[in-house]
């Protein structure tokens, strides 16, 4: 048996028949190292904090022991409540749960940014037993008072690092202070740093600690290899070579670290591979990105290029390889794209494709990892570009050119001389002394006596 699974059956952890069933029906057999780390500890309703890598059944991990638990369905205001950082992980986590508790008698709604937040409304007062949120739009209902949060139970931060890279820090210490004292808190994440131990100090209490691997620790079965390329056109003449392998590249996610150039690198991939590829970014409506991840899931998409958006947790079954167009700047990102392959114990590979200055945060990134990427050498049929874009051209400042043609449409200095009364200057405290001398003016306010004597 691979280390990824435990030896444990889903029995032991003597489930409803109904919710045993459905994850029978699901297909599951065998328990994942960090589900059965964490089941025990979060049924025990103390609070725990989980480190576990991409891809290992995280989310699994805590539905399970939430729905377990759970009682008395239907209620006016939510029990559980879940926070995610996209709204594409909230679908997600709902899609989940929904499987789950099919048949159970439970309602769960989905809350994020970007759609009509009088539809939301409704739902939640149709009544909602868990609620999955992006923080934002949940912090948006709870201050409208749309949202009661004075019943929750259980909160879960799941990819809680992503959530604080996204800038939601103020919104969870904000929606902290409106939640009850007395709950458990969960967290789940695949990588830890100091901004997410200081969450913990400050929110939970004696925590337990589940971590079936170090953090930044990648997965044994994503096979990492990298190339050197000396421009974007080097880049992108590279991966046409590459996707032009379709036996082997079958499902491609291709990560960039900006929008423009996914819609860049899109409009060229879309010549060559008509309709196969699609473009995610968070620029793209609601309705534009879920059925680009719809398309990708079901395989009208072989290829997908995407900003960081898609590797917040999105799970996508059978992707064959991640490829990091650019190498990304923090580490944490490196380890949630190839997090996106190689998933459910099943094999995957990661290109990293790196410039010279990009060099750095390669070698931070196999630092983090404490493992070295396996270089590879240029392939002979692929052309090394020596066209610059805009962006990686140098910007050449002329200190003085008498040749250089001046713009007329900038104004230019003025050409007449200044009014006399404009030329004055602040001549401070040497001024005013020569004003009092000038005037006699007192030493003392209101003594006309000695103002009298001087003028004698």
């Amino acid at each position: 048996m691979n280390k990824f699974f435990n030896l444990d059956t889903f029995s032991n952890f003597k489930l409803p028949p109904i919710l045993y069933d459905a994850v029978m029906q699901l297909g599951f057999k065998h328990p994942t190292a960090i589900q059965s780390a964490s089941f025990s500890k979060i049924c025990s309703g103390r609070d725990l904090i989980g480190i576990a890598q991409t891809g290992t059944g995280k989310t699994m991990a805590y539905t399970l022991p939430l729905l377990r638990n759970i009682t008395q369905p239907s209620q006016s205001s939510p029990r559980i409540l879940i926070l995610v950082p996209t709204r594409e992980l909230v679908l997600q986590v709902v899609e989940s749960i929904d499987k789950l508790s099919k048949e159970l008698p439970f309602q769960i709604v989905g809350i994020f940014g970007g759609t009509n937040i009088n539809t939301q409304k409704k739902q939640i007062e149709n009544g909602a037993d868990i609620v999955v949120a992006t923080p934002g739009r949940l912090y948006d209902l709870a201050v409208s008072r749309a949202l009661r949060l004075k019943n929750i139970q259980k909160l879960v931060i799941d990819e809680v690092d992503v959530m604080l890279d996204l800038g939601f820090r103020h919104q969870l210490i904000n929606i902290f202070d409106l939640l009850p004292e007395q709950r458990q808190n969960i967290m789940f994440s695949a990588t830890m740093n100091s901004e997410v131990e200081n969450i913990i100090s400050n929110f939970f209490r004696n925590p337990n600690k589940v971590s079936t691997a170090l953090s930044g620790t990648p997965l044994k079965n994503i096979k990492q290899t990298r190339f050197n390329a000396p421009n974007y056109n080097s880049k992108l003449n590279l991966l046409l070579f590459l996707l032009a392998k379709k036996e082997a590249f079958k499902k491609v996610l291709i990560f960039v670290d900006q929008k423009r150039i996914a819609d860049r690198l899109f409009e060229v991939l879309e010549l060559n591979f008509r309709n196969e590829c699609g473009v995610l970014h968070s620029n793209k409506s609601q309705n534009y990105r879920r059925n680009a991840i719809e398309e990708f899931k079901s395989g009208t998409y072989k290829i997908l290029v995407t900003t960081d958006l898609m590797a917040r947790g999105i799970d996508i079954n059978e992707v064959s390889h991640v490829i990091s167009f650019n190498t990304p700047e923090f580490s944490e990102n490196y380890m949630h794209r190839i997090g996106r392959t190689g998933r459910a114990q099943k094999q995957g590979e990661s290109i990293l494709l790196s410039t010279k200055k990009e060099q750095e945060f390669r070698i931070q990134i196999e630092r983090y990892m404490n493992f070295e990427i396996k270089v590879c050498e240029w392939p002979a049929e692929v052309e090394l570009s020596n066209e610059l874009m805009p962006e990686e051209r140098k910007i050449v400042k002329e200190r003085y050119n008498p040749n250089q043609k001046k713009n007329d449409d900038v104004p230019g200095p003025a050409f007449h001389e200044k009014k006399e009364k404009n030329k004055k200057v602040n001549l401070g405290g040497s001024y005013k002394r020569t004003i009092g001398k000038k005037y006699k003016k007192p030493k003392t306010r209101g003594d006309k006596n000695f103002n009298r004597k001087k003028r004698k």
